[in-house]
């Protein structure tokens, strides 16, 4: 099968992308200005507003590619365990690791922001956890599925799962908080593998 070449649209999307989010992470979402996106790529503003009707549009065009490599990297990691309790274990260790590398881009996004900024930021932000959260639920979906249909987890009604997956997320989110906290991110592998064996001690056959 034939691989087609990236058209010209799509190498001047890559180009606006990428040089915007080097602008934000290098003076926050809130400084930086279409023109900035422009000037950086050696272009007029109307070229950006050509791809992008907003500085807001091409932030949430650069979280959506975030997002797509966080979880393309927790699908791969999975993919190379066996048993469930391997799967989830390397599920949370791959999200740890990529919200770590990633971690000086969000950090500065939020510099000089007024509250009124803040506030719609805020908002945002709910608006891209939500969809993090949909889109590792189906994988987490995909796993406990797959270990139902290997005989090695119990049956489960959809309620059940969605129950399982929801406190995982959410123990998840609490230990990312914690460790950070405490500066403490040499127990990350000791606590999501705890986790991971709490969670496989309610579900197993």
């Amino acid at each position: 099968m034939a691989i087609s070449n990236p058209s010209k649209e799509d190498l001047v999307q890559e180009q606006i992308l990428q040089a915007a989010k080097r602008l934000f992470q290098i003076h926050g979402l809130y400084k930086v200005t279409m023109d900035d996106v422009a000037k950086a790529i050696g272009k007029g503003r109307s070229s950006i507003y050509y791809y992008y009707k907003s500085k807001d549009e091409i932030f949430d065009a650069v979280i959506a590619i975030e997002i797509k490599e966080m979880l393309g990297a927790m699908a791969r990691a999975v993919n190379k365990a066996t048993t469930v309790e391997q799967k989830i274990n390397a599920f949370c260790l791959a999200k740890f690791k990529i919200v770590g590398e990633k971690r000086p881009f969000y950090k500065t996004l939020d510099v000089g922001m007024d509250a009124d900024a803040m506030s719609q930021f805020n908002q945002t932000k709910i608006v891209h956890h939500n969809l993090i959260m949909q889109q590792e639920g189906a994988l987490l979906k995909q796993i406990l599925n797959d270990g139902i249909e290997e005989g090695e987890l119990q049956v489960m009604d959809e309620k059940k799962q969605e129950m399982i997956i929801f406190v995982l997320l959410s123990s998840l989110h609490g230990l990312k908080r914690e460790l950070v906290i405490e500066n403490n991110l040499e127990a990350i592998e000791p606590a999501v593998a705890a986790l991971s064996h709490v969670i496989m001690h309610g579900i197993k056959k």
